[in-house]
């Protein structure tokens, strides 16, 4: 479990783990095995910990006044999860993380991970990389929310993340491109056409 750990830290660290930062990591990060449809967040409470998933996936989302959830975010194997904002605040969140398969998850505390970083170049390395990663993602998704027809968005999704397509339901692609499932198979339909 922790080897798939290493090689993402490696990976996106463009550095080697040595022996002490393994065992730093592996005293740090817990095992936890979460069911499908199990939360790793409700909201209303404030996150504690950062998970990577090892197996599994998840949705991050909130619910409207009307009942209606909207989809921020979704995780899949090697994918980091949290609510960070609520994290580092310390503030409630407005968020629920919930799994969307059995799922095998690797957790830190947000004052674990802090720590670990003044003891491992390579976690270092690989939050300051997700840091940027992170910011060119909502960037993106803000671009597409205000700037693109349904049609370009769903294009956009099937080139940047086909593997949604593949693990996720099409209500919950809708929910998270900001779009009416009816659009979705409208779309859907018009790409088998041609």
């Amino acid at each position: 479990m922790y080897e798939t750990l290493f090689n993402h830290l490696e990976i996106k660290s463009g550095g080697k783990l040595t022996d002490d930062e393994r065992e730093a990591i592996m005293t740090v990060f817990q095992r936890k095995r979460m069911r499908k449809r199990q939360y790793f967040l409700h909201e209303g409470d404030v996150c504690k910990y950062i998970g990577f998933i090892v197996k599994g996936s998840s949705r991050m989302f909130t619910v409207d006044d009307k009942g209606h959830e909207h989809i921020m975010r979704f995780g899949l194997e090697s994918w980091w999860i949290s609510d960070h904002e609520s994290l580092v605040n310390l503030t409630p969140s407005p968020y629920y993380i919930e799994m969307l398969e059995d799922s095998e998850l690797l957790v830190v505390s947000f004052s674990d991970a802090s720590d670990l970083r003044g003891k491992s170049r390579c976690f270092d390395e690989t939050i300051k990389n997700l840091d940027k990663f992170h910011n060119i993602a909502i960037q993106k998704r803000i671009h597409a929310a205000i700037g693109m027809t349904a049609e370009e968005k769903f294009g956009d999704l099937s080139r940047t993340y086909p593997e949604f397509l593949e693990r996720f339901p099409m209500n919950m692609i809708a929910s998270y491109l900001g779009i009416a499932p009816e659009t979705i198979s409208r779309i859907r339909k018009m790409a088998l056409r041609k």
